[in-house]
């Protein structure tokens, strides 16, 4: 089954909301085995819906549509698809009651506008919504469905699951999906590919292997499509295998893991309390360990160093490594850590230290130099992350870079045969 989105909305347009709508259905209708096509975001205009609509029926079999359902004169959407599709508006009263009791409920009166919103497409199945006062719209169309919904998110999601969805499964045959994601940190999308280029030319046609990737990590999604069987299942759990083998020092977790988490559960199942030395981060990396719920079981607290009086005064870093080296540098960082320890009395501590952007830099230390450290009371290891000049892309890649700094500190010098618990 193929299918093509259209969201209605100026709004969406110029940005006053995000389109979190086709998000949605397409993570709901991929996990249903249905292929999206297209997705098309258009103005409150009929020539623009009817371009849409047109558009949508040449590639795809369903169309879904969200918006334009509401009781004011810029919802046209109805209209619309009343002429599209063949039919006319006519006074539909289960409708009209319905609106009654609902606004009974709250003590009001529906006014004339909703009385308006009561003239219903006769060519339409409609759809409860059990949110909301607008119904939902089923048409058929040569052989063709289009699904009119609110645009509200909520009332949206209740008419996919309850009305929507299982129609659709009704009526078309869908194919079985199934995917495996592995997370990995430490390398871009393109060495990970070398890496794996002679696995990904061995996997067979219905298994697609995809690069997501972010900031400092890089998601791989195996996905397969088309079997009704569980041997597909089983096949692409053996093709998930052979690729964590072959990054397994990449690897940090699989399908929605987060690298803080898992951090996280390595230092409380090893028993350590970690604690941070912040400077060209400003806070982002003890934000993102204590984004965890439970995370005071193992991190003690950190220091944002932002100034050098701060990294002599607090961390004790010595005023002639920062005449010397610098503030940012490797022999900073390595002192921010012995700092850090010494302050928080904890066993393992994180130091970063960089420029940001997008001043500041120099020939011999542009902007995006960082320099990291991750050690305890026995040693301390360093290396230097060279970024971009995007001052916010900086501090969020440092701030997975240092994460996943800690999972090989720990991985390497504290294995988990020897974890507590």
């Amino acid at each position: 089954m193929k299918v093509y989105l259209i969201t209605i909305g100026d709004e969406i347009l110029i940005g006053q909301i995000v389109d979190t709508n086709s998000a949605w259905m397409g993570q709901q209708l991929n996990l249903n085995g249905a292929h999206i096509t297209g997705i098309m975001t258009v103005s409150d205009e009929a020539e623009s819906i009817v371009q849409a609509l047109e558009q949508g029926l040449r590639f795809a079999d369903v169309i879904l549509m969200t918006g334009g359902l509401g009781p004011t004169k810029d919802d046209v959407t109805k209209k619309v698809l009343a002429e599209f599709t063949g039919g006319r508006l006519s006074f539909h009263e289960p409708t009209y009651r319905r609106i009654e009791r609902f606004f009974k409920q709250l003590g009001r009166q529906p006014t004339e506008a909703h009385r308006l919103q009561s003239y219903m497409p006769d060519n339409a199945t409609l759809l409860t919504n059990p949110m909301g006062t607008a119904p939902g719209m089923w048409f058929e169309v040569d052989g063709k469905v289009i699904v009119s919904m609110p645009g509200v998110p909520y009332e949206m999601k209740a008419l996919m699951q309850k009305e929507v969805l299982p129609r659709l499964k009704a009526q078309y045959p869908l194919e079985r999906i199934a995917h495996r994601t592995l997370l990995t940190a430490g390398e871009g999308e393109s060495r990970i590919a070398e890496r794996i280029a002679d696995l990904e030319d061995a996997l067979p046609p219905h298994i697609k292997l995809a690069y997501l990737p972010n900031l400092g990590r890089v998601r791989l999604r195996l996905s397969s499509r088309g079997s009704q069987s569980d041997q597909y299942q089983d096949e692409l759990e053996q093709w998930a295998n052979r690729f964590k083998e072959r990054v397994e020092d990449l690897l940090f977790g699989e399908e929605e893991d987060r690298l803080e988490a898992v951090v996280g559960q390595m230092l409380k199942a090893r028993g350590l309390w970690l604690s941070t030395a912040e400077s060209c981060t400003g806070g982002y990396l003890s934000h993102l360990i204590t984004s965890i719920p439970g995370s005071s079981a193992y991190f003690l607290g950190g220091i944002v160093a932002y100034s050098n009086i701060v990294k002599q005064e607090k961390l004790g870093v010595r005023t002639a490594t920062l005449e010397t080296d610098g503030a940012v540098s490797e022999a900073t960082v390595r002192e921010m850590v012995a700092g850090t320890l010494q302050h928080f009395g904890g066993d393992i501590a994180v130091a970063v230290s960089g420029i940001a952007g997008p001043g500041g830099g120099t020939p011999e230390k542009p902007v995006g130099t960082i320099w990291l450290a991750v050690g305890d009371h026995n040693m301390t290891e360093a290396y230097l992350l060279k970024a971009g000049k995007d001052r916010e892309k900086n501090i969020e890649y440092t701030g997975a870079h240092a994460l996943n700094f800690i999972r090989r500190f720990l991985k390497k010098h504290y294995p988990a045969s020897l974890a507590n618990g």
